[in-house]
């Protein structure tokens, strides 16, 4: 008998913050960054995302400028500091619940997050979530570029992709039951059979609640 299929967006949904803007204040803290003025930026671009309004090529440009001379072997052994030290403490005591509860009753989970895919492995693979989509950097000489490779896990990119992590992986589940906070999960939100709203914010609290939709609020 099929069973469902759980889907998480990563940041402020299993875990409260967003581990993309706890990276970059890890890259300061570390001296990898140098200039103060990083973080204030970081601040604006990620007012655009919550207002639905980034244009992901410009953050990443951004983003990855301090990281673009580093061999991809440093960058995931400081990801990997970072979600020890710095993001694993901040998982929603709910979702850390829920992930045990699924994995006892042998149901697949998937986070599928706008981050970083280098970021998302680290902590998929520390909270227990064996399966995982981000938006992939395409690679020269050994290290991460700013270029997206396919289509990027972003607002009606993130349905694409799970239609193709489906097809490649030939499941066939029961339902599909997405848990997220953001506006820019619309699509993937109407997409899904069942969605949970977790301390959605006030664009997605304002949408119309579907009869498939619930609202909840961790801590």
């Amino acid at each position: 008998m099929a069973k469902p299929l759980y889907v998480f967006d990563m940041d402020e949904t299993l875990i409260n913050g967003d581990c993309a803007m706890i990276w970059n204040e890890f890259l300061l803290e570390k001296g990898i960054v140098q200039d103060p003025k990083f973080l204030s930026e970081d601040q604006r671009l990620m007012e655009l995302y919550s207002q639905g309004k980034l244009d992901m090529d410009q953050y990443l440009e951004f983003a990855m400028a301090p990281l673009l001379d580093m061999q991809k072997e440093d960058v995931d052994t400081l990801v990997d500091e970072c979600v020890e030290t710095q993001i694993l403490d901040r998982q929603f005591g709910e979702s850390r619940a829920l992930i045990q509860q699924l994995e006892n009753d042998g149901i697949d989970m998937l986070i599928i997050s706008a981050t970083v895919t280098f970021i998302v492995e680290a902590v998929a693979r520390r909270i227990g979530i064996k399966h995982c989509l981000g938006i992939d950097l395409t690679e020269s000489n050994g290290r991460y570029t700013a270029k997206i490779d396919g289509i990027p896990s972003y607002r009606e990119g993130k349905v694409v992709r799970l239609e193709q992590w489906l097809s490649q992986n030939n499941h066939s589940y029961s339902g599909i039951h997405f848990y997220t906070d953001s506006i820019n999960d619309l699509a993937l939100c109407e997409h899904a059979d069942y969605t949970y709203l977790i301390n959605p914010c006030p664009r997605l609290a304002a949408m119309p609640q579907r009869d498939n939709w619930s609202t909840l609020s961790w801590s």
